[in-house]
């Protein structure tokens, strides 16, 4: 197959996509597909730039995204549409997380251009980033989610509504960007500032005590559920993205009942919000046994520590099938319209 593999972007997980990206692209090319690499910011890379941009780690902290915002706008808007890897390219590979990359921009972009992509169609990619839009659609699906507020709100509303601590986020954001636990009354305020830098929404979610568990949905059914214990209270961005900083375990050590309830929550969440061939449903497990869902990642990670990867090897897929899987998948469920070039449409 020719495969173009769409990475980098200009939200705050830029390194975590080249990251996915470099795994993606060696997998690939082992089983002897032709693959090209764009970066929705600055367009297709050469050969020497992979080496230089998809050999980069993924940083304890995310990159600054200001000038990536414009530049990737400018690109998208001019130039996406019209790159021969783009028109010619069997599949793309959407290496992409958070910001327009995620939140079905991108995919809708896609839509008109008419070319096989990766992960989920637009509105299940816009469902599933906002994340006040995904926790009322889990409820009315009776899938159990943490109690919510979205701000403006008041301790006294907190304190009222959901205790404490809770999780002070933003709606629209991947990888905890821009997320804090507020302990106290009077840290409310300076949380909801900060995650206002991230998104103009943001969301005070009741803290869920317990383990984290994560469930791969792959081609509408549920991978082996996993357990990440973090070095910090929560599984933050330094933990997801740096050696050592927390351990993943699959098969996860749970009863039988907690697994097979997992993987049935975990279908229904990905079907409620209408997603594609693949995801990852995040849960927190209480110390009674509850289960809370906590979101869903509709382009889960793909770099040498992600957890979707490790979901699947202990269903016995290895990486580079996983790859091809996932491609296959997108290729057979897009409708076979006609695709749009520089020149007008074409058969």
């Amino acid at each position: 197959m020719k495969i173009t593999v769409l990475t980098g972007g200009s939200s705050e997980e830029r390194d975590v996509a080249f990251a996915s990206a470099v795994q993606i692209v060696v997998g690939l090319r082992e089983r002897g597909h032709q693959v090209a690499v764009v970066d929705t910011v600055t367009g297709v890379l050469s050969p020497e730039e992979e080496r230089g941009v998809l050999k980069g780690s993924v940083g304890i902290t995310p990159p600054s995204t200001r000038e990536l915002v414009a530049r990737e706008r400018a690109f998208l808007l001019s130039g996406l549409g019209a790159l021969r890897e783009v028109q010619e390219a069997d599949v793309l590979f959407l290496a992409l997380h958070g910001g327009r990359g995620e939140d079905g921009t991108i995919q809708a972009l896609l839509d008109t251009i008419g070319v096989p992509y990766t992960g989920s169609r637009s509105l299940g990619s816009a469902l599933a980033m906002d994340k006040d839009v995904s926790k009322r659609l889990f409820r009315d699906a009776s899938v159990p989610t943490a109690p919510w507020l979205m701000a403006p709100v008041s301790a006294g509303d907190v304190t009222k509504e959901l205790g404490w601590p809770v999780v002070v986020k933003p709606s629209k954001q991947g990888s905890t960007v821009g997320l804090t636990v507020v302990k106290r009354p009077e840290d409310l305020e300076a949380a909801v500032w900060y995650a206002s830098e991230f998104d103009d929404e943001v969301m005070i979610e009741q803290f869920i005590p317990g383990r984290e568990l994560t469930v791969g949905i792959l081609e509408g059914q549920a991978l082996p559920v996993g357990e990440i214990i973090p070095k910090h209270e929560i599984f933050d961005y330094e933990c997801k993205y740096t050696q050592g900083m927390s351990e993943e375990i699959f098969p996860a050590d749970v009863s039988e009942s907690v697994a097979a309830e997992s993987g049935r929550l975990s279908v229904i969440s990905h079907r409620v919000l209408k997603l594609g061939g693949y995801s990852r449903v995040d849960f927190r497990l209480t110390p009674n046994g509850g289960l809370f869902c906590l979101e869903v990642n509709t382009l889960p990670g793909l770099t040498s520590a992600s957890l979707f990867p490790k979901a699947a090897m202990a269903a016995g897929i290895e990486f580079a099938d996983l790859c091809e899987r996932i491609c296959r998948a997108a290729r057979a469920g897009f409708p076979p319209e006609q695709k749009v070039t520089s020149s007008g449409l074409s058969s």
